[in-house]
């Protein structure tokens, strides 16, 4: 079978021409990797991941490139993905001279992000104090003690709807004294 017939065929759903493109390309496509990756492993989950996607998607290859040209092109594109998410992910290990570098990323705030928030706290709280006692204690409950409509309702011995409403009313009177300044 040549490869144009096998294209044409498999863009018809033909499982002959996909196993014969398959055998045609995988050897091309897996050295591919494993110069890239230098590990069996990942070359072969990749070069089945390639594979699997060409197959998905076999009816937007275009005759004017060569099929292996675009296999390795998606192979290539399916590795980047790869090392991006390798790269943010939580811990990634560096190997230098033998020695383990654990890498973590820091999501915690740095100090002048503290100091931000802070103040930016500390300028709320006081716009906070400026609402009704009553106000100040359902936004408290919410958004400080972080209670649910329903743990709020039981605490003041509430129904629910009352709850929701001067919570509403609370949070846009806030906004009117924040927006006056």
């Amino acid at each position: 079978m040549e490869i144009k017939k096998a294209i044409l065929l498999a863009k018809a759903n033909d499982q002959k021409a996909f196993n014969y493109l398959l055998d045609t390309y995988w050897d091309a496509v897996y050295g591919f990797q494993l110069k890239r990756t230098q590990n069996e492993n990942d070359a072969e989950d990749i070069t089945i991941q390639t594979f699997s996607k060409a197959f998905d998607r076999i009816e937007t290859f275009d005759e004017k490139y060569t099929f292996k040209t675009w296999l390795i092109s998606i192979s290539k594109n399916i590795h980047i993905d790869l090392l991006r998410k390798e790269k943010n992910s939580i811990s990634q290990v560096i190997s230098k001279d033998d020695q383990e570098a654990f890498q973590v990323l820091d999501e915690s705030p740095s100090p002048e992000d503290k100091l931000i928030t802070e103040q930016h706290l500390a300028k709320l709280l006081r716009d906070i104090k400026k609402l009704k006692p009553h106000y100040q204690e359902i936004i408290n409950l919410r958004y400080f003690q972080e209670l649910s409509y329903k743990e709020i309702s039981q605490e003041l011995d509430e129904p629910m709807n009352n709850v929701k409403v001067k919570l509403l009313r609370a949070k846009k009177l806030l906004a009117e004294i924040i927006r006056k300044k």
